[in-house]
């Protein structure tokens, strides 16, 4: 005979009786008992108390008798979230739309990239992350591969069109970022003229970046950024309120990038320190 661990099943009962000042709904999941409690200004529920069926329900530790105390002489009330408690759900229910949002905005793009990545055209609508409030940008995608007898490269450019309400905003930001790792993860890599991105790779390079975003979509993970790997000069006007912003800003180099590392612990871009010497003291 083999022996066979089956996966916990957790089982909605109904309401817990003897919690009458505060009403609990109970869950159970083999001797797990736990007490649920519905915000009923948000609908939220919340598992606020919990513990092991023991003895019966004679056993002084049991679940149900210390429910049974606490509602007779106890303060149940301190079972319920706190403000804090509704801040950080806040704050991960935040967090979960976000990553929602750039999931599928991956999965969009990966989708138009295997469609043009050999050359060619797409559009894309991209909504705002909540759904009430309608498209935030339409995104164009345009690859074209050049074959000449002394160059040879896919060149590809992303138009983000936003919609008048979201330009310049750090949700078209976040959108911009998460549309240019996601085709090409250098963050080093991508010129930039107003809403018009562009980068050249070498032949083939965007079709296997299609299979790779492909394979992220399947396993619901996000595309990572590379680094850059050597420090530019910019001018310091908005720097720091753009680096907390995640907003590009231009190297002297022509470089676009998101000033994100410690430019002193990366070597000195050679072009940008050229132009900067040549520049009037």
């Amino acid at each position: 005979m083999h022996n066979r661990r089956a996966r916990p099943t957790l089982r909605h009962v109904g309401q817990i009786t003897s919690a009458t000042r505060v009403r609990l709904l109970e869950i159970k999941t083999a001797p797990w008992r736990g007490g649920v409690w519905q915000d009923p200004r948000s609908g939220v529920c919340w598992l606020v108390v919990g513990g092991l069926a023991k003895g019966n329900h004679q056993d002084r530790d049991d679940f149900y008798e210390r429910i049974k105390r606490e509602n007779a002489s106890g303060d149940p009330e301190s079972w319920l979230p706190t403000e804090a408690d509704d801040r950080l759900l806040k704050r991960e229910t935040a967090a979960r739309i976000r990553t929602d949002w750039e999931l599928e905005t991956q999965r969009l793009l990966a989708v138009a990239l295997a469609r043009v990545c050999s050359g060619g055209t797409d559009r894309i609508t991209i909504h705002h992350p909540m759904p009430d409030q309608g498209m935030l940008a339409e995104v164009g995608l345009s690859v074209v591969s050049v074959r000449e007898v002394d160059y040879e490269a896919d060149e590809i450019e992303v138009e983000i069109t936003p919609d008048s309400r979201y330009e310049g905003t750090d949700l078209f930001w976040a959108l911009a970022l998460r549309l240019l790792v996601s085709i090409h993860p250098p963050e080093q890599g991508w010129d930039r003229f107003r809403h018009t991105f562009s980068n050249i790779a070498e032949p083939g390079a965007f079709a296997r970046r299609a299979d790779e975003l492909a394979r992220l979509v399947e396993n619901n993970d996000l595309a990572v950024s590379e680094p850059g790997a050597t420090g530019h000069y910019t001018h310091r006007e908005h720097l720091a309120a753009k680096s907390v912003r995640g907003e590009a800003v231009r190297a002297l180099c022509g470089v676009y990038f998101v000033p994100t590392q410690d430019h002193e612990a990366l070597p000195a871009c050679v072009t940008c320190a050229d132009r900067m010497a040549d520049l009037p003291s």
